[in-house]
C-alpha cells in the first residue's frame, strides 16, 4: 500500500504518540498523515515486525518499542493497545512525555482503566478516556485506513479527576480525525457498549460455535454477515468481556429472555407472537441505517 499524501499545510501537532500500531493505531496515524495533522508519528510496539509494515503503509514516521524514549517529545498520546495493559502504557507515557501532553486511549471498555489509572496518576489528571467505534475483525497496520474514523462515534469519558482543557483536547483530536465525539461516564459507556458492541460479538460467537461442522460447506450471506465478527481476535476479546464482565452478563440476560420467548412461542407454534419478536427487531436494526 502507497504511503498517504500529506496535505501541505501547518500541522495541528508536532508530535503525536501512538502506543500500539495495529487496525485503530495504524488508522489514527494514517489519518493524521493524510490530513496534515501532524509533523511526525511514532508508532510504539512491541515487535519490530508490526512497526516496520505500520511504516510501509504510512502510519507512523518514526518507530520504536520503547515507550519512554517515543513519548518524550508528544503533544498527544494514544494508547491503542489491548485494554488489560492500558493503564499500565497510560502511566509509563505519564511519567516520560511533556507536563502538558494529552494522554488518551482507544480501549473498548472504560471504567476498569479509568480505576485502575485513578490512583496511579496526578490529582489533576490530563489523562481522558476514549473508545472510538470503529474497526472491523481483522486485526494489524496492513489493515489500517485514513478513513476508518470517518462519520463514527468516537466515546470520551471524563470524570471529576479530569482537566476541563484535556477533555476539550481530546474531543477535537477525535473529531480532526473525522469522528464525531459523544461524552459519556465510564459506566455509562461499558452499559452501552455491552449492548451495542460486546452482546453481538457474543451472539456471532456463540451462531458460529453452535454449527455442526458438516453443515458449513453451505455456509452462504446469511451465515457469513451474522457471524463475520467471530473472527475477531479471541485473545483480545476474552480481555474485553473480563474487563467488562458485569454489563456484558446484565447483557447476555436480555438475549437469553429474548431467546426464551423465541423457543417458547416456536415451541407453541404461536405464529403472531414470532412475529412480533422478529417486528421489535426488525424495527430496531432498521433505526440504525446501513
Amino acid at each position: 500500500r502507497s504511503q498517504p499524501a500529506v496535505k501541505r499545510r501547518m500541522s495541528k501537532w508536532d508530535t503525536v504518540a501512538i502506543i500500539g500500531v495495529g487496525l485503530i493505531g495504524g488508522s489514527i496515524g494514517l489519518a493524521l498523515r493524510s490530513r496534515g495533522l501532524a509533523r511526525h508519528v511514532v508508532g510504539i510496539g512491541r515487535t519490530e515486525k508490526t512497526l516496520r509494515v505500520a511504516r510501509r503503509v504510512g502510519a507512523i514516521t518514526r518507530a520504536t518499542r520503547d515507550v519512554a524514549a517515543g513519548v518524550k517529545e508528544a503533544d498527544v498520546v494514544v494508547a491503542c493497545t489491548p485494554v488489560a495493559t492500558v493503564a499500565d502504557q497510560i502511566v509509563a507515557a505519564a511519567a516520560a512525555c511533556p507536563p502538558g501532553a494529552l494522554l488518551t486511549d482507544a480501549g473498548s471498555t472504560k471504567a476498569g482503566i479509568v480505576s485502575a489509572l485513578s490512583d496511579r496518576l496526578d490529582r489533576q489528571s490530563r489523562f481522558v478516556g476514549s473508545h472510538p467505534l470503529a474497526g472491523g475483525e481483522r486485526t494489524g497496520p496492513a489493515e489500517a485506513s485514513s478513513d476508518l474514523f470517518d462519520g463514527r462515534a468516537v466515546v470520551v469519558t471524563p470524570t471529576s479527576r479530569t482537566m476541563p482543557e484535556a477533555t476539550q483536547r481530546a474531543e477535537q483530536f477525535w473529531t480532526s480525525l473525522g469522528a464525531r465525539v459523544v461524552e459519556m461516564t465510564p459506566v455509562a459507556h461499558d452499559r452501552a457498549v455491552a449492548a451495542i458492541s460486546h452482546l453481538p460479538h457474543l451472539a456471532a460467537v456463540a451462531t458460529a460455535a453452535a454449527v455442526e461442522p458438516q453443515h458449513l460447506e453451505l455456509a452462504a450471506t446469511g451465515f457469513q454477515d451474522t457471524t463475520r465478527v467471530a473472527s475477531g481476535d479471541p485473545e483480545m476479546w476474552t480481555q474485553i468481556f473480563m474487563a467488562n464482565r458485569d454489563p456484558v452478563l446484565k447483557a447476555t440476560e436480555r438475549l437469553q429472555a429474548v431467546l426464551e420467548r423465541f423457543h417458547a412461542a416456536l415451541d407453541q407454534g404461536n405464529a403472531a407472537q414470532l412475529r412480533r419478536i422478529l417486528n421489535d427487531a426488525k424495527r430496531k436494526r432498521d433505526a440504525v441505517g446501513n
